[in-house]
């Protein structure tokens, strides 16, 4: 009783129990701070302690973010944060387990630890820091930079084609996705709890400005003339309706996806696509994941959320159901099996 009653009388987690006390070093204006602030406000609504909570990060500049939470952290090695961060999760699963990636170190040299961490549901949470360019080493061509862009490494612009986080996420048969942005702090704080409450690796990409190098990337979306018409913000079980007066709407027509409005040619809101993040087969999943301006809005929130086991969860019940079968109950007793010796 006694126990209980300690445990009703800890006080609630603030926004300011999770900022440490290092002085946060981003450039100016750039939109880490707003990820940050975003993080330290849905924290506490998880209601974990701050020492079950660790982040874990790679190298670039989403990856000084382990420094800034007032939790435990590994600040780790390029593109390796998923390895560590499942290492964590199978050695402690009653941790919360957060790993932060730029779009660099995620899908370069990350890129195979980046999509087994999915393929295999391991219980953590990716945060993909998507500005569409190397910041930390001062503005070379990532991934996700669009065909074109002239950067640093690129001077006559960039020859690929990018990558698209959400594909990369469906592909590799990721159980949760969602998207958000840096300048809709209220609309991080949501997904991030909604990522957390997740069983299975929820990846959650955030689109990102880089002042120095990459300023306005995502300009189309969040400039005030154009945000309205080009996001389109969905909830599970809601109808897909976007524009000001959410007279615009999204629609399928065959195999594809198109933009309707409201009262034009007979379209009532019964023709609108009803969002169903729970459905399991991710054909429509990827092709909402796919829409950009200026044809389609690009989606914002929970594109995808199923069930599936995770790794994590799979790993203990093997672990508890060998120990029960192991004729060893201590190291000492497998040291000493068999045959052994004594060295003098």
């Amino acid at each position: 009783m006694a126990e209980v009653a300690e445990k009703e009388e800890k006080p609630k987690l603030t926004k300011k129990d999770f900022a440490s006390d290092q002085l946060v070093r981003w450039c100016p204006g750039c939109g880490d701070y707003s990820i940050l602030s975003a993080m330290t406000g849905a924290l506490p609504q998880l209601d974990i302690p701050k020492e079950d909570i660790v982040f874990v990060s790679g190298i670039g500049c989403a990856a000084r973010f382990p420094y800034y939470m007032n939790t435990y952290g590994f600040h780790t090695i390029h593109g390796r944060g998923p390895a560590v961060a499942t290492g964590v999760k199978l050695a402690n699963p009653k941790l919360s387990v957060w790993e932060i990636q730029g779009d660099g170190d995620a899908l370069a040299i990350g890129g195979n630890h980046f999509i087994h961490a999915l393929r295999r549901n391991i219980d953590i949470n990716i945060l993909l820091f998507n500005n569409e360019i190397y910041g930390l080493t001062k503005g070379q061509y990532s991934p996700t930079s669009p065909t074109g862009l002239v950067t640093k490494s690129t001077p006559y612009g960039a020859l690929e084609r990018p990558f698209h986080a959400g594909e990369l996420v469906l592909g590799a048969q990721g159980t949760y996705y969602s998207r958000t942005i840096d300048t809709n702090p209220k609309l991080m704080t949501e997904i991030f709890v909604k990522a957390a409450q997740h069983v299975g690796t929820s990846m959650v990409e955030i689109l990102q400005n880089c002042v120095i190098f990459n300023d306005d990337a995502h300009g189309a979306v969040t400039d005030r003339a154009n945000r309205d018409d080009f996001q389109l913000h969905i909830e599970h079980g809601q109808p897909m309706l976007f524009g000001k007066e959410k007279q615009k709407g999204l629609r399928l027509n065959g195999l594809k996806l198109e933009v309707v409005t409201l009262g034009e040619n007979g379209v009532t809101e019964k023709d609108i696509l009803v969002h169903d993040a729970h459905e399991p087969d991710s054909t429509l999943h990827m092709m909402l994941v796919r829409l950009h301006p200026p044809e389609f809005p690009i989606v914002l929130g929970v594109i995808r959320d199923v069930t599936l086991p995770a790794y994590s969860e799979k790993m203990e019940e093997e672990v508890k159901r060998s120990g029960e079968k192991s004729k060893y109950t201590c190291m000492d007793d497998l040291l000493n099996s068999g045959e052994t010796w004594e060295v003098k």
